[in-house]
């Protein structure tokens, strides 16, 4: 992927910062048609565009049909980020929603992806009914706020932002423009 690239071609520190993308969300989902009704989206070609973009990172894509509350999601990987391997929650709920059109709002769902990365079951379950990242979570969402993003991904760096899946020449542009160094070569 693009970040991987960028880590290791760059003295880099790469932070995930979450934003309330529809946050309006009911739990239970909402259908991708009455998300977008009256805004002219084709579906159809959104879906081609975002299934080509994925596939030249090497990523899968699905054929989503709803789009779900990722509240809880964004908290579970705040906690994931504290743990030993909890990055690996990332790309496991990247699956479990952009592949498998999986609802990443509800908390059994949510279960089944940390078994999937072998977390701690009990301590993962705590987090997601007390709520426990709940503030760290708005924080990122008050610094989206703040820093005007609008959209994800928003790769930022210097003060300088892109959105949106952009070619990997304009995310390294960014990372050098903001005085990032080139890591030695071994």
């Amino acid at each position: 992927m693009r970040i991987d690239k960028l880590e290791q071609a760059y003295d880099i520190d790469v932070q995930l910062v979450h934003f309330p993308l529809h946050p309006d969300t009911p739990m239970e989902g909402r259908s991708l048609d009455d998300l977008f009704a009256g805004r002219g989206v084709d579906m159809d070609a959104m879906y081609a565009r975002m299934k080509g973009l994925m596939e030249a990172e090497g990523l899968p894509y699905g054929k989503r049909t709803h789009t779900y509350n990722s509240r809880l999601a964004q908290e579970l990987g705040k906690w994931a980020d504290t743990q030993e391997g909890g990055y690996a929650i990332h790309d496991a709920l990247y699956r479990a929603y952009f592949v498998d059109a999986r609802n990443i709002g509800d908390i059994q769902v949510l279960m089944d992806v940390v078994r999937q990365v072998g977390l701690p079951e009990q301590e993962a379950r705590e987090v997601l009914e007390q709520r426990n990242f709940k503030d760290a979570v708005d924080q990122d969402w008050g610094q989206s706020h703040q820093s005007g993003v609008t959209g994800v991904p928003t790769f930022a760096a210097g003060g300088y932002g892109v959105v949106g899946a952009q070619p990997y020449e304009a995310i390294e542009e960014l990372v050098k423009n903001a005085g990032a160094q080139p890591r030695a070569q071994t």
